[in-house]
């Protein structure tokens, strides 16, 4: 189906926790938008500090909806339930956009009115300067699966996504605590081309203690499940089929090394008799 992108309406969801500074930082490049959202729910995951109330100071038009602490993919979720916009924008709590982020993929996707995606090139601000993302961080459009599977390549903060999406491919999995984008991407864009505008629209920002790539290690094993999800949902064509393959065996390879170097011989163990079927 296509969606009717003259009267489109938009709804921004931020999910955060214990951010305060941060999020408002957010809320205030959503308020700076040159194209003013329909609404913006901020999902607060739990905090234990002044979140919820200096959002409620600060930005009065803000839909707040309070949870128990689940996960960042549980408040994403919990928030595109509640969203009444044709199309969602995402936005991490730590990032924060552009004026005309909003205007131009609009206008955009206007242009391209069978468009389901739409992401954006990015700042990197790390530690507090600017950086530029690697030749693997490379962003594309259209059918773009196969550059989709060694690593995330769409920033959540970037897209605005037409709602039917999540009803064919299905909402953030609750289950990752990292690499949901990932996951997600995997079974969107097995479906799906996506529009990219090379253009800078968000500030990612990163090197701060409570980012979730830190907490975990071996983040591929997250990245071995999305795969193995898309290969048996029965979706690829011959060929994202074969190179979804060749990419899990890659991977598990990789994090098989990983975990016998620390230590955790039985897991490797694990790993490693999956390359042996």
């Amino acid at each position: 189906m296509s969606p009717t992108n003259t009267t489109a309406t938009v709804s921004v969801v931020i999910p955060t926790c214990n951010r305060a500074d941060l999020v408002l930082r957010a809320l205030a490049s959503v308020r700076a938008q040159t194209r003013s959202p329909s609404e913006i729910l901020v999902v607060d995951d739990g905090s234990t500090d002044a979140t919820v109330e200096r959002i409620r100071a600060a930005f009065p038009e803000v839909t707040l909806l309070e949870q128990k602490n689940k996960g960042v993919s549980a408040a994403r979720n919990t928030g595109i339930r509640k969203a009444g916009g044709t199309f969602i924008a995402l936005l991490d709590s730590d990032d924060e956009w552009l004026p005309q982020k909003l205007d131009r993929q609009l206008a955009a996707i206007e242009h391209d009115k069978d468009t389901l995606l739409c992401h954006t090139d990015e700042i990197w601000i790390r530690g507090g300067r600017r950086v530029n993302p690697m030749k693997k961080h490379q962003k594309y459009g259209g059918r773009i699966f196969e550059r989709c599977l060694p690593l995330c390549v769409i920033s959540p903060s970037s897209v605005l996504l037409h709602r039917s999406l999540f009803e064919t491919v299905g909402l953030f999995d609750e289950d990752l605590p990292v690499c949901e984008d990932y996951d997600l991407w995997l079974r969107v864009t097995a479906r799906y081309p996506v529009l990219y505008l090379d253009e800078p629209l968000i500030v990612k920002y990163g090197g701060h203690a409570d980012q979730l790539s830190h907490k975990y290690w071996g983040m591929d094993r997250f990245r071995i499940t999305a795969i193995q999800k898309v290969l048996a949902s029965g979706e690829l064509g011959e060929p994202e089929q074969a190179a979804a393959e060749a990419m899990l065996l890659n991977k598990i390879a990789i994090y098989a090394r990983g975990a016998r170097k620390r230590g955790k011989h039985a897991e490797a163990d694990g790993y490693e008799q999956r390359l042996a079927r």
